[in-house]
């Protein structure tokens, strides 16, 4: 008698394959029929106009830290996420000594924006070298399946300290992070990963330590992958690193390399679609190039305590150094009003914020008084101050003493563009970045988004392609063995959904990290149960309260 049966289900089997419907059998963790006449098991779930489809694969989170304090890695089981790759953009945990321990969580408090305080209070520091923190991993097993990149700014922090963030590397240190990606890839690590994104910047606005790699370090870093025979490249790319470049990369080594963050900037409209392109010159050429998308408009939540938007400023440097009354000097300074001004008149595709005050909202003020302009935009706001934005955004800041909550949509704000994009055969969509910028924003439910709002609502995938894209699409890209797809034998990873529900809901705020501190979260809608290797761990309601960490460690994977 098999364990589970789900009957009379919407089959989406993850390979783009026309929808049928039938019966899915599990006996442990492994799927062991499809039919239309499965035999009886101890558990059935009737799935009458319901679809089923393969978990989804998250391939671009940040939950390194997290995991060692929430296996469960919430919340995204609960929004059908039944496999997650850390360490993406090299921003990891390990390898890190200890007395590298502070200076590793500051730098994440930054560029991620993580709470120092949470990140003090929850990290479990068991470990030193990247296998030490993969056999934690798998001691403290977690409710989803976990994928780790090697990150570049942990190995070169790790070799350097501190000068990791000032200056080149020399030979021999070169020599010894080749050394640590080696290792790391033996211990199992799914590939390297590192970014050259100007907006990256650890404390005090100093680059993180990945953007001082020059290209002799970065083709060694990512030769490694190539001497070894596997393993993916992972990169957020700055204006330093062209697409014909990293074909260079994918040429000398025979790796994949995975490009991000590739979001519509309608100030440069066809930047992303000219990316997307080269990508697929080089597929035509025999190299494998993929281009990360988001299917989400990229919604940023931010006090003027920390406006990560304005970090990819170089004229923003003074205020990323400065704190408390510093940073109010900073902004009160028309010296920096004005070199901030002048460096926006020139947009910069890879840059978050160009000039789009009309995207920007007063979220929340501090003050009551001030609750009338809650909810208008900064530049209607300031045109009504007879003000210029970047102006009224600063008094209106000074004079609620950094408390205002201000929010932007910046990003991916074009539908048809973004419709466009997701349509396009070199894109891979992900770009949760579950794990981080908790108090920004939560993308964790992309994969519902992608299937409510792209799917029924707009129609630009069919749902199937939206299936492969979030399931046997990334499985194949990544080299994830087993997963991605409804098979016998395969694992018995598993979504049941309404698709004429399908999708998640308003952004919310909860205080459950360490402390008892604050991030944004959302609730799935039209999900109906969730199964990790045969382990349900997510219902109609939301996750399932259990111990049972029916997770694996993945380290084996296709080359």
């Amino acid at each position: 008698m098999h364990d589970l049966v789900i009957r009379n289900a919407l089959l989406l089997d993850g390979s783009k394959a026309p929808a049928r419907h039938g019966d899915l059998a599990v006996v442990g963790d492994r799927i062991v029929e499809i039919g239309s006449d499965v035999s009886s098991g101890r558990q059935e779930i009737d799935a009458e106009g319901l679809a089923l489809a393969p978990g989804i694969i998250d391939t671009h989170t940040h939950y390194d830290a997290q995991v060692t304090w929430d296996p469960a890695l919430t919340p995204s089981p609960a929004h059908g996420v039944t496999t997650v790759v850390i360490g993406n953009c090299g921003f990891t945990i390990a390898p890190c000594r200890p007395r590298d321990r502070e200076l590793t969580m500051r730098n994440l408090t930054h560029v991620e924006g993580m709470s120092l305080e949470v990140l003090r209070r929850g990290i479990r520091w068991e470990f030193e070298s990247f296998p030490e923190y993969m056999e934690l991993l798998a001691r403290l097993g977690s409710v989803p399946n976990l994928a780790a990149f090697v990150g570049h700014s942990s190995v070169r922090t790790f070799v350097m300290g501190e000068d990791a963030t000032r200056r080149a590397a020399k030979p021999e240190e070169i020599a010894r992070m080749k050394r640590l990606v080696a290792e790391a890839m033996q211990s199992g690590a799914i590939g390297f990963a590192t970014s050259t994104a100007p907006q990256h910047n650890g404390e005090g606005g100093v680059p993180m330590p990945s953007r001082l790699a020059d290209a002799g370090e970065l083709g060694a870093l990512v030769g490694v992958l190539g001497e070894m025979g596997r393993g993916i490249f992972m990169l957020t790319k700055g204006p330093d690193s062209p697409v014909p470049y990293l074909e260079t990369l994918a040429a000398a080594t025979g790796r994949p390399v995975m490009i991000a963050a590739l979001l519509h900037n309608p100030v440069l409209p066809e930047a992303t679609f000219n990316d997307l392109a080269a990508i697929g010159a080089a597929q035509r050429r025999g190299h494998r190039l993929y281009g990360q998308i988001s299917c989400c408009p990229l919604t940023n939540d931010f006090t003027m305590k920390s406006p990560y938007l304005f970090e990819g400023i170089a004229a923003w440097l003074p205020a990323m150094q400065a704190h408390g009354d510093d940073l109010k000097r900073v902004y009160a300074d028309p010296g920096f009003r004005r070199r901030v001004t002048a460096e926006l008149a020139t947009p910069v595709a890879m840059r978050l914020f160009n000039n789009d005050w009309e995207k920007l909202d007063l979220l929340e003020t501090a003050r009551p008084e001030n609750r009338r302009y809650e909810g208008r935009s900064v530049a209607s706001l300031a045109e009504a101050a007879g003000k210029a934005p970047l102006d009224w955004l600063l008094d209106f800041a000074l004079s609620e003493d950094l408390e205002t909550v201000f929010t932007a949509v910046l990003l991916n704000t074009d539908e048809d563009a973004v419709g466009k994009m997701l349509r396009d055969p070199n894109a891979s969509i992900a770009l949760s970045d579950a794990g981080a910028h908790l108090s920004f924003f939560c993308d964790v439910g992309f994969g519902l988004h992608l299937l409510g709002h792209w799917v029924r609502e707009r129609q630009a995938l069919s749902l199937e392609e939206a299936v492969w894209q979030l399931s046997g699409r990334p499985a194949e890209i990544f080299g994830i063995q087993d997963r991605g797809r409804l098979a016998p034998g395969g694992a018995a990873d598993l979504m049941l959904f309404d698709p004429a529900t399908i999708g998640r809901g308003p952004r919310r705020r909860v205080h459950d990290l360490p402390g008892g501190a604050a991030r944004l979260t959302t609730d799935p809608r039209g999900l109906h149960g969730v199964w990790v290797n045969g382990a349900q761990v997510a219902d109609g309601k939301g996750a399932i309260e259990t111990s049972a960490r029916p997770g694996k460690l993945l380290r084996e994977f296709a080359a």
